[in-house]
């Protein structure tokens, strides 16, 4: 296990990024189940037939805040209605609004936290690749996602990881490029490309529509595209040669 310590600092430097996770809009909840239905969750007992060069990646979507008003959930729905459309993954969401992780790591965790772990670790686990969602707060990422990836370590291993973020005029970006150091040190692999939308308030609609979607478009698809490469490839070489790191 990894040991990291991650820090959560609430004190706004900045009203425009800070803002950006507080949604005027009714859409404040969880990411809608009519959305996370239309989608096949990855499950830790999943047969090995369904795990060959053919079957669809199974990848995971990582929603990093759980901040209170968040808006998270408008990101995480727009991503699932195209993740979903496609052929070669099915998607579960991790929503860690829903799991209750402690900061101060443990290798003996207490029944309690055993049980949040079982919440999440076997489906971390399953998952053949990555998207986490995460917003930009203080120039990094929430205390809460850090907390996620150090109370793990294999289950990230040789498997592709693709960023989502949100946040001021940033866009989440700074948040990410952090990201990219601590997944290199759990053996994961970043795509290079990600889906980041700067002022993220601004470009959604009440409905959660993007209000000029061919950029974000584009570049969702070039982002799974190049997941969906580096998720086979890394299957594919597991399958002959079980990774060691």
């Amino acid at each position: 296990m990894a040991s990291r310590l991650a820090l959560d600092l609430n004190k706004g430097l900045s009203i425009t990024l800070i803002g950006m996770d507080i949604t005027p809009q009714a859409s404040l909840a969880a990411p809608s189940s009519a959305a996370a239905e239309s989608h096949a969750s990855a499950s830790a007992s999943a047969s090995a037939s369904a795990t060959g060069p053919a079957a669809p990646l199974r990848l995971a979507l990582v929603v990093g805040s759980n901040r209170e008003g968040r808006f998270a959930p408008v990101v995480a729905d727009w991503f699932l209605g195209r993740a979903g459309a496609r052929e070669d993954f099915t998607v579960d969401v991790v929503d860690l609004a829903e799991v209750d992780l402690p900061t101060a790591l443990s290798g003996s965790p207490r029944p309690a936290v055993r049980a949040e772990l079982a919440k999440v670790s076997p489906r971390l686990a399953a998952a053949d690749a990555f998207v986490v969602l995460t917003p930009e707060y203080n120039h990094s990422f929430p205390a809460a996602l850090k907390s996620l990836i150090d109370w793990h370590y294999t289950e990230w291993q040789a498997k592709p990881v693709g960023f989502l973020s949100y946040g001021g005029v940033s866009g989440g970006l700074r948040a990410v490029e952090q990201l990219r150091q601590v997944f290199a040190e759990m053996h994961a692999v970043t795509v290079r490309d990600t889906v980041s939308f700067r002022n993220a308030g601004e470009q959604f609609d009440s409905e959660g529509r993007h209000r000029d979607p061919a950029a974000p478009e584009a570049a969702v698809k070039t982002m799974l595209d190049q997941l969906a490469w580096w998720g086979s490839a890394l299957r594919e070489a597991k399958a002959r040669r079980p990774y060691g790191g």
